[in-house]
């Protein structure tokens, strides 16, 4: 298990709070390939535009299709917190962020890798969980990373 800043399930009932622990989560948890406990903050029915999928739909196509095509063969991703902007009401949240990491071209040099992110948090029950994310990189970044070798 990954030690994290905030605990999982995000129950905050302000969805801007949810909104910066979710970010701040999911930095924690793609930098530590951790994909287990990543699957907490998200809902079985999220739908995500990913750095490597177009579109995918439901939780185990997100993890098989984007996530473990790509955690495992970045370094350093971080999220840049202090860019988090967000709003919502007591039943839906939405946010945006910038992020960097580290990839590696086929040769397994390293290169920068900078993008951002929107989240959409749906209130179900007592949770905030991602029912959309979109992670894309920024204009110019290599498309592809083939890890440390």
């Amino acid at each position: 298990m990954t030690d994290l800043t905030y605990s999982i399930p995000i129950t905050d009932p302000d969805p801007e709070v949810a909104v910066r622990q979710w970010f701040t989560l999911l930095g924690e948890l793609c930098a530590a390939v951790d994909y287990d406990t990543t699957e907490g903050i998200f809902a079985d029915d999220v739908v995500s535009f990913g750095t490597r999928a177009d579109i995918v739909s439901g939780l185990g196509n997100l993890r098989r299709n984007q996530w473990e095509g790509i955690w495992g063969n970045i370094a350093n991703f971080k999220v840049a917190t202090e860019s988090i902007q967000g709003f919502g009401d007591e039943a839906v949240a939405w946010g945006v962020v910038t992020w960097t990491s580290t990839g590696f071209d086929e040769d397994h040099n390293s290169f920068d890798r900078p993008g951002r992110a929107t989240v959409t948090l749906a209130r179900r029950g007592d949770r905030w969980l991602a029912t959309h994310t979109h992670f894309s990189l920024n204009p110019g970044t290599p498309p592809r990373t083939y890890g440390r070798g």
